[in-house]
């Protein structure tokens, strides 16, 4: 029987350099959002001095009423922070960094996405991304069109898309799944401990993963649902895509904690938007247009090529690693 790592080297190539590139790809997005934000007119009507109490999330929470005086410029610097912040600690751990996890997967041909988060972001954001492009081709193939909700203004829904993550990751994964799996498995009380868990849920003593998938499954459904149920959402032809995006999301959380689901969920919020305003601006088109510009066409084909590599990888990795 041939060696796993052998089979994976044949695969090891062109699948770190489709990674490097998606990880370069992430990294030139930071400077992008910031310049769109405040070097742009994307706001047209307003600007990053525009009052954050002004936006319709705010205006009937006691928020409104405060006398705190932040701006949606203000806003996102603190969310741009945050999430180079996170970013930089996906590219240094858990236990080792991007590049060693990169040259390991050329030279050896060892493969394990649990060395570094960043690895596993890439790789899941690919597969998310493939996923995706399949139960839309299908799903049209039938006539159900997705069509997203229609933002009265490009500098509040890039806002909107750059708060997103954070809040929906803590909900979805932290609360209603990361708390479940904590009651279900957890053998001790302790409040570091359920903090650490809530962090990183593979720090439970899960042997019996049924009930964890199910949770996942239940969470994943709700995800899709909220995608659609409430007024200016997704039409219903998101609903099959987000709860595929919330069930990967959540084994990701699993898997590899709140820092790998949290980029993932970013990248295709936050990620992609920036690449597409930023195409808009620079090329004086609407937002729609550009979405169907080259470079996003070749920024899709990337990741659709990396996901493939992934699955094979996922695959190959385990039938040889079990027969070997």
């Amino acid at each position: 029987m041939q060696n796993p790592n052998k089979v994976l080297q044949l695969f090891g190539i062109p699948f770190t350099a489709l990674l490097s590139i998606l990880f370069g790809l992430l990294v030139i997005s930071f400077p992008i959002g910031i310049y769109i934000v405040f070097e742009t007119d994307i706001g047209e009507s307003i600007n990053y001095d525009y009052p954050i109490t002004h936006l319709d999330i705010f205006q009937n929470s006691s928020f409104y009423q405060s006398n705190v005086d932040l701006s949606i410029g203000d806003v996102f610097v603190v969310l741009w922070l945050f999430y180079l912040f996170i970013f930089v600690i996906s590219i240094l751990g858990p236990k080792q960094n991007f590049l060693k996890s990169i040259s390991s997967l050329i030279s050896l041909g060892k493969y394990d996405a649990k060395l570094n988060y960043m690895f596993a972001i890439t790789k899941w954001l690919s597969v998310l991304v493939l996923v995706s492009a399949i139960i839309n081709l299908v799903q049209e193939s039938f006539g159900i069109v997705t069509v997203p909700p229609l933002g009265d203004n490009n500098l509040i829904q890039f806002f909107y898309v750059s708060l997103a993550p954070l809040f929906e990751e803590f909900i979805f994964r932290i609360i209603l799944i990361g708390i479940p799996l904590f009651a279900l498995y957890s053998s001790r009380a302790s409040i570091r401990y359920f903090l650490k868990c809530l962090w990183t849920p593979s720090s439970l003593n899960i042997i019996d993963s049924k009930k964890a998938i199910l949770v996942i499954i239940f969470v994943g459904m709700l995800f899709g649902f909220a995608h659609i149920a409430f007024g200016d959402s997704w039409t219903e032809g998101k609903f099959a895509q987000a709860t595929a995006g919330g069930i990967i999301l959540g084994w990701v959380y699993l898997r590899y904690g709140f820092v790998v689901s949290l980029l993932i969920h970013w990248a295709t919020n936050y990620f992609i938007f920036a690449y597409a305003h930023f195409i808009s601006q620079i090329n004086y088109v609407p937002l729609e247009l550009a979405f169907s510009n080259p470079l996003m066409f070749t920024l899709e084909l990337l990741f659709l090529f990396s996901g493939i590599l992934a699955i094979c990888i996922l695959i190959l990795n385990k039938y040889y690693s079990k027969n070997y």
